[in-house]
């Protein structure tokens, strides 16, 4: 299967400057080995699905629990539906860390995700002190189990281990196989061969000269992106490390 890159912008680019990037990459994009998903905030959405070269896929970064009602901010599944999004993050450490956002709550964006034709991009992942105590897979697994219930094999796994986001550290690419294998492990339980297809993605510090070398793993089918997605020539030099 293809590797794909989600770029996730976190809250960065105004709608114009979501334009001009999404016009740059155009210009410059010659094709690649991996399918590209930019994950922008939701004001920037409709700038950005204006302007994208054709094949390059879109998203939000959070979706609300609910269909819609008295929810004042959020942005429901059906809103990005309409703009014409394929995927959605759900279960970022940024929103479990930030605004408490637990295993069934993510479980609810995933479904409601899902009911309206989305597909969610759930993330798990352990913390530090998870890491140094050798818990990580029990973890992981723990969090992942929690985060599908009652959601739909349609799904990418995002596994970012929390320590390595944002920080410089890099999870090296056996940490990256050791994870992504046991939770592939785990999808082929729960969804049995409709699992064969999922991918699984790494998260943390992803940069172009170490992605080739976590994507080369077996388990990894590509990366979830955070501050590389913001620049076209960091994006084009992962695309093309993957060729």
């Amino acid at each position: 299967m293809h590797n794909l890159l989600a770029l996730n912008w976190k809250m960065n680019k105004t709608p114009t400057e979501a334009r001009a990037w999404a016009q740059e990459l155009g210009e410059k994009l010659e094709g690649g080995a991996a399918e590209l998903a930019v994950l922008a905030p939701a004001v920037a959405l409709s700038a950005l699905a204006a302007n994208l070269p054709a094949g390059v896929a879109f998203g939000g970064q959070d979706v609300s629990a609910h269909e819609s009602g008295a929810y004042t901010g959020e942005v429901s599944a059906a809103m990005l539906k309409d703009l014409g999004a394929t995927y959605v993050i759900v279960g970022h450490s940024e929103r479990r860390e930030y605004h408490g956002e637990t295993d069934a709550v993510v479980a609810a964006k995933a479904k409601q995700a899902q009911a309206n034709g989305l597909i969610p991009i759930v993330c798990v992942g352990e913390g530090l002190a998870v890491r140094e105590q050798g818990e990580q897979v029990a973890y992981t697994l723990a969090q992942l189990n929690g985060s599908l219930a009652g959601v739909g094999p349609e799904v990418v796994i995002a596994y970012e281990p929390v320590w390595a986001i944002g920080t410089g550290k890099t999870a090296t690419a056996e940490d990256a196989e050791e994870l992504a294998a046991a939770i592939r492990e785990a999808l082929l339980t729960r969804y049995g061969s409709d699992a064969d297809d999922l991918r699984v993605l790494y998260g943390g510090s992803v940069k172009p000269d170490n992605i080739a070398s976590i994507c080369a793993k077996p388990n990894v089918n590509g990366a979830l992106v955070g501050g590389a997605s913001l620049k076209v020539p960091d994006v084009l030099g992962m695309s093309d490390a993957l060729k």
